[in-house]
């Protein structure tokens, strides 16, 4: 068939096609019947989709299914073609209440060092040490971080204060690489308060819990030293952490060595695992897609659940005893 036969063809389809839809135009205003406008339509349709196919090719006659084809507008038309897609994915479901039972997110320590800045309306600094989930792997931008959000939560709760956190994560290390960049990365900043994440390589690389519990006494009294609150930050309760048979083991012994060395602990892996097991929040509201790290959802949420354990820790009577000299005489208030 020649080319310009096929042109005549194709602009008889098209004209042919547009009748057809002039035709259903008119017979929807005058018909009474519902149920035959609706068919009207539907043979419109199949007439438009008819006239809009190419003249038949031997690559039709083989027996393979032809391809979707898109609408077509007309040459001049303002109308914009139209394709078929994929159906939009559903709407997200509303999101997620952040909260945690209280006995998971209470400090069993007051946060001295902290409290006294605060008191005396100095300038707070926070350095926040740790590993990927520190640093923020899982987070859309650094300001879905959870040390930025810590930092505005604490500002929040604290307003007119100057309160700055120190984002000191690094992907992928060990307790030992973080202690070997305290001098750097850590005292250089003079914190009055230090979040230590530790926990979660050591785990993905199945190593033995014994040397790691030395490293971290000896870390905890480097930090201690300096004349700064330590609180540590255990795993994430996530599938790629739960896979590994140390984890619980590990967990353990962090929550028993700040026990022993006297500094309070955020229980990280308690609070996911209860808005896994308890709320029932499916992983994937609070976990990236690598089944690993955290998301902005849960950087949010931890922030704003390790601020209101700082703020409260901070605040404490007992706290401001020990801060002011002339309150020291009273008796504790626990």
């Amino acid at each position: 068939m020649s080319f310009n036969k096929q042109i005549r063809l194709s602009s008889q389809a098209q004209a042919a096609a547009a009748a057809a839809l002039l035709a259903v135009q008119f017979f929807a205003l005058h018909s009474d019947s519902a149920n035959a406008q609706m068919n009207a339509q539907n043979a419109a349709t199949q007439a438009s989709v008819v006239a809009q196919q190419p003249p038949a090719s031997p690559v039709a006659a083989t027996g393979a299914p032809p391809a979707a084809i898109p609408a077509i507008a007309a040459p001049g038309s303002s109308v914009k073609p139209t394709v078929a897609t994929a159906p939009a994915a559903p709407a997200p479901a509303t999101a997620a209440a952040c909260v945690a039972p209280t006995e998971l997110t209470h400090f069993e320590r007051p946060l001295v060092h902290t409290m006294r800045r605060l008191v005396n309306g100095q300038s707070l600094s926070i350095v926040a040490i740790g590993s990927s989930s520190t640093a923020g792997a899982g987070a859309s931008s650094p300001d879905a971080t959870y040390p930025s959000r810590l930092a505005a939560e604490l500002r929040a709760r604290f307003p007119g204060r100057d309160i700055a956190v120190f984002n000191r994560g690094v992907n992928g290390e060990e307790t030992s690489n973080m202690m070997a960049r305290f001098a750097s990365d850590v005292l250089a900043a003079h914190p009055q308060l230090v979040l230590w994440q530790i926990g979660t390589n050591s785990v993905l690389r199945d190593l033995a819990l014994s040397p790691h519990a030395a490293q971290l006494h000896d870390g905890i009294e480097q930090l201690k030293a300096s004349g700064a609150d330590v609180v540590l930050i255990d795993p994430q309760f996530a599938p790629a952490v739960l896979a590994k048979s140390e984890t619980q083991g590990m967990v353990e012994q962090i929550a028993v060595t700040a026990k022993e060395e006297n500094v309070d602990l955020f229980r990280r892996f308690a609070v996911m695992r209860d808005w896994h097991d308890v709320q029932h929040l499916a992983f994937d509201t609070f976990v990236s897609p690598d089944h690993l790290h955290m998301n902005d959802w849960s950087y949010a949420c931890l922030a704003k659940l390790l601020g209101g354990a700082i703020a409260e820790a901070a605040t404490r009577p007992i706290a401001a005893a020990s801060v002011h000299p002339a309150l020291s005489a009273k008796p504790d208030v626990h």
